[in-house]
C-alpha cells in the first residue's frame, strides 16, 4: 500500500473494439450516453479510469478486489478488529457507569471533526477502523445506566447477540423459502404474547412492526377494513367521515398516521385527561355521540396504556365497555406499559386489555429488548391477510412444495423485514419468563423509590404520581424556593430544566429529558427500563440535578 494509505487502482484499459469484440454483437459498442459519460467522469486524479466500459479494478495491498460485497478471509483480521472495538469501546466502556454518557461537541464542531464526506477513492482498513472509533466516541452511549431520557436504554447481551446474528445473515422476513426458522419463530413468540395479553388460547394473529407508530398504523388500518371492507379496493372516496378517538396524552403517532391513511387529523377527536393523565370517560361518551351528530362515522377507540410523558394507563374496562356499546374498535397502545403484562403484580394495571380487539406492545421499551423490536397483536385471525394482501405471484405463490400458510409476509406492508423476532427470541430463551419479570418488577421499584426520594426533599417537586416508571418532576432551585407561585415563578421554573439539561450534556454526566405539558411548565421525566440501575444511583441522579442547578 502507498505511504499514503490510499488503495491501488489498476488500470486494465480496454478499447472500445475490444468491448465490441467480445460481445459479438454490432451494437455493443459505446452508446451516445456512455461517451457523454465518459467525457464528463472519465479523468480522475489518476488520469486511470477512461470510460464507464472499462474493466479498471480497485485492489487493497494484498490485491483483493475491494469493490466485491462477498466477505472471504482476507475481511478477517478487519471483521475481529471491529469486534473489539465494539466489544470494548461501544459495549464495556460505553456501559460503564463511571465513563460518560456522550463527547459533547457543538453540530459545526462536529462536522469539521468527523470525515463525512463521500469520496470516488476506497480508503484502508485502518481508516475505517479510525472511522468506527470516531462514531463510537461521539455517539450517545444509551446503554450508559445514566442515559434515562427516552423510553428505550441498555444494551442487553443476549439480544445483541442474537441481532448480530440476524444481521450476519441477513434474511428478510416475507416467506419460509428464504426465512424458515424466523417465520416459525415469530409465530410462537407472537402466540406467547397474545396469551401474556390475555386473548383465549393466544388465538388470533400479529405481526413484528417497524416501531410502535407503525404497528398503531396497522390498528388503524385493521378497524377501518373491518368497520368498512369496501375501503380496500374503492377507498375513502367512497366512505363516509371516519372518525377515532384517543386521548390528549397519547402517542403523536395516532394522529399521524390517521393522517397518513387519509382520515385526516381533524378527525381524530381528542379526549381530555384526569389530572393523573388517565382519559376521562363521559368526554369519550360525548365526542363520540357528537361525531354522529354531525354526520360523522365512529369506527375506533385507541387507549393508551403507559403515555409517553406521564406513564398513565387509560380505564381499559370502562373504554372496551363503551366500544361494544358503540361497536367501535378498541386497540391498545400499550408500546410502553405493555412491559408490565408479565408481572403478576404490576399488570394489574392493565386490566381490560384482553378485550381489546389489537394491542400495540414494544418489546424495545419495557423490557428492554434492542431497538427496534415493535409487534402488533389482535384477537382477530384473519384481518391482517384480509385487509393487506395483494398476492403477488413472484413471491407468494400458491404451488409451492410447502405449505404456504407459513408465507407470512401478505400481511405486512413492508416487503423487505428484518428478522426483529430472534434478538427477543433469544433474550427471552436466556432469561425466562420470570427473568422478564424480575426485570421489570425490578425498574417498578427503582422508580417507586426515587419518588420516594423526591417526596422528602425540600428542592424537588412532583409532577404527578407516576404509575408507570416514568417519574415526572420540578427541580427548584434556591432563588425560587420561597417565591409566590405566580406567573414570574412559573416562568423561571420553565427555563431551569433546559439549563439542566444542557449543563449535564456538555459535561457528559447523563441525560435526562424534559418538556411541558399544558399548563405545566417544563419538568424533568426520568425514564427506567435498565434493571442494572440501584438504589445509589437513583441518589446519584438526584444529587447530580441539585449540583448541575443550585446556582440557578
Amino acid at each position: 500500500m502507498p505511504a499514503n494509505g490510499q488503495l491501488n487502482v489498476v488500470d486494465v484499459q480496454t478499447s472500445v473494439e475490444d468491448i465490441h469484440m467480445s460481445s459479438g454483437s454490432d451494437s455493443a459498442g459505446l452508446s451516445e450516453e456512455d461517451e457523454e459519460f465518459a467525457q464528463r467522469f472519465g479523468e480522475t486524479k489518476f488520469g486511470a479510469i477512461k470510460s464507464a466500459k472499462m474493466t479498471s479494478e480497485i485492489v487493497d495491498e494484498k490485491g483483493q478486489r475491494r469493490y466485491q460485497s462477498q466477505p472471504n478471509r482476507t475481511h478477517e483480521n478487519f471483521l475481529r478488529d471491529c469486534v473489539n472495538e465494539l466489544l470494548e469501546k461501544a459495549i464495556f466502556s460505553g456501559t460503564d457507569k463511571t465513563n460518560k454518557v456522550l463527547e459533547w461537541r457543538n453540530p459545526e464542531d462536529l462536522s469539521t471533526l468527523l470525515d463525512l464526506e463521500l469520496n470516488n477513492d476506497g480508503v484502508s482498513d485502518t481508516q475505517l477502523l479510525d472511522y468506527i472509533r470516531q462514531t463510537i466516541k461521539y455517539s450517545v452511549k444509551t446503554g450508559h445506566p445514566y442515559f434515562v431520557n427516552q423510553l428505550f436504554s441498555t444494551v442487553d447481551p443476549y439480544a445483541l447477540a442474537g441481532q448480530w446474528t440476524t444481521d450476519a445473515l441477513n434474511p428478510s422476513v416475507y416467506t419460509y423459502e428464504v426465512a424458515p426458522v424466523f417465520t416459525l419463530m415469530e409465530e410462537v413468540v407472537l402466540r406467547e404474547l397474545r396469551k401474556i395479553v390475555g386473548f383465549p388460547n393466544g388465538d388470533g394473529d400479529g405481526i413484528f412492526a417497524p416501531g410502535g407508530s407503525i404497528a398503531n398504523g396497522y390498528a388503524i388500518s385493521c378497524a377501518r377494513y373491518k368497520n368498512m371492507p369496501d375501503v380496500k379496493t374503492k377507498g375513502l372516496h367512497a366512505m363516509p367521515r371516519l372518525v377515532l378517538f384517543t386521548s390528549e396524552d397519547a402517542h403523536y403517532s395516532i394522529q399521524k398516521l390517521a393522517s397518513f391513511m387519509g382520515i385526516g387529523a381533524n378527525n381524530v377527536y381528542s379526549i381530555r385527561t384526569d389530572e393523573c393523565g388517565k382519559m376521562q370517560m363521559d368526554h369519550l361518551e360525548s365526542e363520540i355521540l357528537r361525531a354522529k351528530c354531525e354526520g360523522g362515522h365512529p369506527f375506533m377507540v385507541s387507549a393508551t396504556a403507559g403515555t409517553t410523558v406521564l406513564g398513565a394507563f387509560d380505564p381499559l374496562t370502562d373504554i372496551a365497555s363503551l366500544c361494544e356499546k358503540y361497536q367501535l374498535w378498541f386497540h391498545v397502545d400499550a408500546a410502553w406499559g405493555g412491559g408490565a403484562l408479565v408481572s403478576p403484580k404490576y399488570r394489574k394495571l392493565l386490566v381490560g386489555i384482553e378485550r381489546a380487539d389489537s394491542v400495540t406492545w414494544n418489546p424495545h421499551k419495557l423490557l428492554a429488548a434492542p431497538q427496534q423490536c415493535s409487534t402488533f397483536l389482535t384477537r382477530h385471525p384473519d384481518v391482517l391477510k384480509q385487509c393487506h394482501s395483494c398476492n403477488a405471484s413472484y413471491l407468494f405463490q400458491k404451488d409451492k412444495f410447502y405449505d404456504t400458510k407459513y408465507d407470512t409476509g401478505d400481511k405486512h406492508i413492508q416487503c423487505g423485514r428484518r428478522a426483529d423476532v430472534f434478538k427477543f427470541w433469544l433474550m427471552w430463551k436466556a432469561k425466562g419468563t420470570l427473568g422478564l419479570q424480575k426485570h421489570t418488577e425490578t425498574v417498578f421499584q427503582m422508580a417507586e423509590f426515587f419518588t420516594e426520594e423526591l417526596r422528602q426533599r425540600s428542592d424537588f417537586e412532583m409532577v404527578s404520581i407516576p404509575e408507570c416508571t416514568n417519574v415526572c418532576f420540578w427541580y427548584l432551585p434556591p432563588s425560587l424556593r420561597n417565591c409566590p407561585r405566580d406567573d414570574e415563578f412559573w416562568a423561571k421554573l420553565h427555563r431551569v430544566a433546559p439549563k439542566i439539561k444542557e449543563r449535564m450534556m456538555k459535561e457528559g454526566s447523563m441525560m435526562i429529558t424534559y418538556q411541558p405539558l399544558r399548563q405545566k411548565p417544563n419538568f424533568f421525566r426520568l425514564v427506567l427500563q435498565n434493571s442494572s440501575l440501584e438504589k445509589s444511583d437513583m441518589l446519584h441522579i438526584i444529587n447530580k440535578i441539585a449540583q448541575l442547578g443550585e446556582d440557578l
